[in-house]
């Protein structure tokens, strides 16, 4: 049986190097009774049993409930997941950024993340932030830590700081109607090995996501893979880009089947003729575009 694709978090100071399967679970809208917590807690297991251990989560996602959803999802079974939650920026700053961790591991009920995120740029100064997380790294509460929401201006400031250059991953939107990053943002961090997290890899809910998953070339290079739209959505986001690989996508799902269909598309391998079929309808912009934010 063939290795499911996978990204290699770069070694630290503090961690040797890890690989981490190309598709993980995010949380947005988990523990705001959307769905039933029972419901969602079960999908999070069944999604580890499926090897998606990557579960990406955030002190914002309902206020908290989120975190709290994993915890649970997570007891008696810590080891099996790496874990990633991001601080709000208003709460990234020198105490205030140690309080917020403490908060979220008490939620999750860990004594530690894998990667703790500053959600967005805020008015902190960035130093503050990468004294916190450096603090967080030696008392042994974050193994790593890494942004979201920042585009090749910011994550070129940001490394350009002392201590900035460790900064493991971005996570943003990315997915096959928002394309963007792949002018600058992209090759920017793969020649700093730096991986990117896709949040939103389906689009967002709504009128997009079904614009996606409904357009007719979607539905019939997937019809001809013998594969659903979902799948193919996520196996073009992770896919390698110039031979490498470093994307991973955190989709949310609640339901098994979904959770089973997002494991399934690790072994999705698209052709070339597949990938220009989806260039030509969705092509990537050749200009420097704005970072899309949800």
């Amino acid at each position: 049986m063939p290795t499911p694709p996978s990204v290699r978090l770069p070694a630290t100071a503090h961690e040797p190097a890890r690989d981490l399967p190309a598709i993980g679970q995010g949380t947005w809208y988990m523990g705001e009774g959307l769905a039933p917590r029972r419901d969602e807690v079960r999908a999070l297991q069944h999604g580890l049993a499926q090897g998606l251990t990557l579960i990406d989560t955030a002190e914002m996602y309902g206020d908290g409930g989120a975190e709290e959803v994993v915890g649970e999802a997570l007891a008696g079974r810590r080891d099996e997941a790496l874990l990633v939650s991001k601080v709000y920026p208003w709460n990234a700053g020198r105490d205030s950024a140690i309080a917020a961790c403490e908060a979220s591991l008490a939620r999750l009920h860990t004594d530690h993340l894998d990667l703790y995120l500053l959600h967005w740029p805020g008015n902190i100064p960035l130093e503050e932030t990468l004294e916190a997380f450096e603090r967080l790294q030696e008392a042994g509460k974050i193994r790593r830590f890494g942004v979201s929401n920042f585009d090749v201006d910011e994550m070129a400031a940001l490394t350009a700081l002392p201590g900035g250059a460790a900064c493991a991953v971005n996570q943003v939107l990315y997915h096959l109607g928002s394309r963007g990053i792949e002018h600058s943002l992209l090759p920017w961090q793969r020649q700093r090995g730096i991986p990117t997290m896709a949040y939103c890899p389906l689009a967002q809910a709504g009128t997009l996501r079904r614009d996606l998953l409904g357009h007719p070339e979607v539905e019939g290079i997937a019809d001809e893979l013998g594969i659903t739209p979902t799948q193919l959505l996520l196996a073009w986001a992770i896919r390698p880009i110039d031979g490498a690989r470093d994307v991973i996508a955190i989709p949310k799902a609640t339901r098994l089947a979904h959770v089973e269909q997002n494991a399934a598309a690790l072994a999705v391998e698209l052709d070339a003729e597949s990938l220009a079929r989806l260039d030509a309808a969705f092509p990537a912009p050749d200009r420097k575009t704005p970072l899309d934010i949800v």
